[in-house]
């Protein structure tokens, strides 16, 4: 069963790791694997203002964040009690080019989730590390978007892995103003009983791939594997971790292998955590229930929120 994931600050240098030539993973005695923190998640579109109103009407409204200083997009955010968030990311305008966005492809094709961020009290320390574990690694780099009250927020990112940023491994993010500028949780998540993002749903087309290559990077234990039918896939899940990876069974007959297909390997969904989730059923009218890995998921209609599918786990 999944346990509830705790959010930690990422450790320091706390894992040394030895890979063997058939790609398996150890953890060197005595050592602790490194969590993860999720920062916020990212759900890309073509306009801002259509995800907006989705949103609205399935009762989880988000608040207008401003611009990014760069790549001529604009956001807005669902934030929740634990400090992560939901982020909706568009191009500002017809006269914004967005072909220099990571994002710009699943944006011009109303992809919805299509990235994910984690948060690191020291980013560059957080660079080597991975480097160390020969995790390709580049950044930090500056950001910053300015708030409608006309305050400017700035943080620090990092790319890890050689695809897309945030796609497969999150992107890292350090706060340099403070993270209370950045996000606070919003009224309706805490009325409709949603606790934060307890988990990230990667699709990838080599299930044990992956998972070597995060168990290299964190220093995490094997995961448990099961398959969806509803899906057509096979998950696998780190315990007290939250990520789960979806591999399609087959190449075509899916919609996972479709979306794979478009986007390449990227987020497939994103799972919120409830107080109650009868209550929260009732109240956003959740339905398609999965049981996954002994806990209970009901989702969103992926008509609702423009194809992104959004669910809600079991406390």
């Amino acid at each position: 069963m999944i346990r509830l994931f705790r959010r930690f600050p990422l450790p320091a240098l706390l894992l040394a790791v030895a890979v063997s030539p058939a790609g398996r993973i150890s953890a060197a005695a005595g050592l602790a694997p490194i969590p993860l923190r999720i920062d916020h998640a990212t759900i890309c579109g073509s306009a801002l203002a259509p995800m907006e109103s989705a949103f609205s009407e399935a009762g989880i409204s988000t608040e207008y964040g401003g611009p990014h200083a760069t790549g001529g997009t604009h956001m807005a955010l669902l934030g929740f009690e634990d400090g992560s968030y939901l982020e909706l990311i568009a191009p500002q305008g017809s006269r914004f080019s967005i072909k220099d966005s990571p994002w710009g492809k699943a944006m011009a094709g109303d992809a919805g989730p299509c990235a994910w961020a984690v948060a690191t009290p020291d980013i560059g320390r957080e660079v080597r590390r991975l480097a160390s574990r020969r995790v390709a690694a580049s950044g930090p780099d500056p950001g910053s978007r300015a708030r409608p009250d006309g305050a400017v927020i700035r943080w620090k990112t990092a790319t890890l892995g050689k695809g897309i940023r945030g796609a497969t491994l999150p992107f890292l993010i350090e706060d340099v103003t403070p993270r209370s500028l950045r996000v606070h949780p919003s009224s309706g998540t805490a009325a409709g009983g949603l606790t934060g993002i307890r988990f990230i749903v990667v699709g990838v087309k080599k299930l044990e791939r992956w998972i070597a290559t995060y168990r290299k990077a964190y220093g995490w234990g094997p995961p448990e594997i099961e398959t969806s039918a509803a899906w057509g896939a096979r998950l696998a899940s780190f315990p007290g971790q939250p990520v789960i990876l979806a591999a399609p069974l087959r190449q075509k007959g899916s919609w996972v292998a479709f979306r794979l297909q478009r986007y390449g390997e990227s987020p497939l969904a994103f799972v919120l955590g409830s107080r109650d989730l009868e209550a929260a059923t009732k109240k956003f009218a959740l339905g398609d229930d999965t049981t996954w890995f002994g806990n209970r998921v009901a989702w969103f209609p992926s008509t609702r929120l423009r194809g992104a599918r959004i669910g809600v786990v079991a406390p």
